[in-house]
């Protein structure tokens, strides 16, 4: 689209300054060529034949505020402005466009992952040649049936809820950014409805449960020890996994004799330093010290043999629960939260980014609404 500065001449004999967008051409039903133009009228005029000299820099101040506002519609309609995009860049092909968007997020470790784990379902959906030009509605629609009906996971299993909500937000994402930078006419993804977040159980166990796990003879004493450690620290299994004993400090007592003892990692999944203070019950389920670059938990291995290993402790202790490692995280959240720890307290704990991840344990909690249920007097009055 090409802008430009007009003017018009009035039956007063001023000259009324305009902006002038044209838009190209249009091949009409009867073979005509329409010439598409759209105007701004500025309420700015100039003199015809100026005399004065304050006549003569009426009229300068008048063009000079004229261009400044032309300069500022063409850097709007750079932009992506009036619905019409800059057409060198509506040239751009999606995919290649999708990878730009991708790699700037390559410092945040997570959402790297999950624009890259996208991309292939895009590829797979999109043909090569597809530019941005390209993109409406039924498209981005197109994109979404695909996750819903068509894309399979490595195990050529149907995506979940949460991960179709996850991989059209990616993508939502980029095509957000290609209209605030100019390269889609208009935001389409706005047109199109997202999936919704999935609400996925989290198995966990209750503090009688634990206890009787901690009871229970396991045949992997080592499975044990760090299932146990996770579920009074809510370290995950990655972290426990790759735990040094670089990052276990014990630093003595504080003014009330009570022995202090810190965890200082940094977390596989997000990348992000924690320092995390931990019980002496957890500390002694670490073992005694040995070398910095020691793992704590040496010979921990994730297999089916540990999978099952652990299920077969929990039926020995009599929990008919499909428990994973992973829940004993889920149960250090939950029980947290039963014993009176804020949920801002558990989100820093359990390195959460977002204080929403950590209020669906919330939901789970029914101790207090158990006590809640008690807290009104009963009354004392007859049935008619």
């Amino acid at each position: 689209m090409k802008v430009h500065l007009r003017k018009k001449k009035l039956k007063t004999g001023k000259l009324s300054l305009y902006i002038e967008f044209y838009k190209g051409t249009q091949t009409l039903n009867t073979g005509k060529i329409k010439h598409l133009r759209d105007y701004e009228y500025l309420q700015l005029y100039l003199i015809e034949n100026p005399k004065s000299t304050a006549e003569k820099m009426k009229n300068q101040e008048q063009l000079e505020l004229a261009k400044q506002i032309l300069a500022i519609r063409k850097a709007e309609v750079y932009q992506g402005r009036y619905n019409i995009q800059n057409d060198k860049k509506g040239k751009l092909g999606l995919l290649d466009f999708y990878e730009q968007k991708k790699e700037e997020r390559y410092q945040s470790k997570g959402n790297y992952d999950n624009w890259d784990a996208a991309q292939k379902h895009i590829e797979a959906y999109c043909p090569t040649h597809i530019t941005l030009n390209d993109v409406d509605v039924k498209f981005i629609k197109g994109f979404k049936k695909h996750l819903d009906t068509v894309a399979v996971t490595k195990s050529q299993k149907k995506l979940s809820q949460n991960t179709k909500h996850t991989y059209f937000n990616k993508f939502k994402a980029c095509l957000n950014a290609a209209f605030e930078e100019g390269y889609l006419k208009e935001n389409y993804i706005k047109k199109v409805k997202g999936f919704s977040m999935g609400e996925s159980k989290r198995e966990y166990l209750t503090a009688d449960e634990l206890q009787k796990l901690a009871s229970t003879t396991c045949t992997l004493p080592l499975l044990k020890r760090a299932f146990l450690f996770s579920a009074l620290t809510g370290i995950r299994w990655s972290d426990v996994n790759k735990m040094k004993w670089s990052e276990v400090r014990d630093e003595g007592m504080d003014s009330e004799n009570t022995p202090i003892f810190r965890i200082v990692f940094q977390q596989k999944k997000t990348d992000g330093v924690e320092y995390l203070y931990i019980s002496k019950q957890a500390r002694d389920f670490l073992g005694e010290r040995r070398g910095k670059d020691d793992k704590v938990f040496k010979g921990l291995r994730y297999s089916a043999h540990m999978n099952m290993q652990l299920l077969r402790w929990c039926m020995h202790a009599g929990i008919n629960k499909h428990i994973t490692f992973h829940s004993a995280r889920h149960t250090n959240a939950v029980l947290l939260l039963e014993n009176g720890a804020d949920i801002y307290t558990v989100s820093k704990r359990l390195g959460h980014r977002e204080i929403r991840t950590t209020a669906i344990y919330a939901k789970i909690i029914d101790k207090k609404m158990k006590e809640a249920a008690n807290l009104i007097p009963k009354l004392d009055l007859k049935m008619d």
